[in-house]
């Protein structure tokens, strides 16, 4: 299922003027036309403050080392009980580096189990 993000001219100057800050000329000509930005055509759209992420993937900005249905790559999920940390598929539960959330490292602290470091 592919999302075209859809960007309003009156949101732009009402609410946020700066929300294209960044973005080229061109890109700020056509979002004020009122021509739909994708981010197919147009990849900078994704690093628009309020993107869900830099990356593009089927049209759908996302961010690849957190995205659970593109970790890593663009359409590559992550299994049941797997989260995305740094563009990988892990198991939170039993990770020794991502031990109950990402980056959460159980170094000297034992092994990780249940998402806890040195459970006992």
């Amino acid at each position: 299922m592919a999302l075209a993000i859809t960007l309003s001219a009156t949101s732009l100057e009402s609410e946020e003027p700066n929300m294209l800050r960044g973005a080229s000329r061109f890109l700020t000509q056509k979002y004020q036309r009122g021509e739909p930005l994708t981010c197919d055509k147009y990849p900078k759209i994704c690093n628009v403050k309020g993107s869900a992420g830099p990356d593009c993937c089927k049209n759908k900005c996302v961010n690849l080392s957190t995205d659970e249905y593109n970790c890593g790559r663009c359409g590559k999920k992550c299994g049941f009980s797997k989260m995305c940390c740094q563009g990988k598929c892990v198991n939170p539960r039993t990770n020794e580096k991502h031990c109950g959330r990402c980056g959460n490292k159980c170094d000297n602290r034992g092994s990780c189990v249940y998402g806890m470091c040195s459970y006992a």
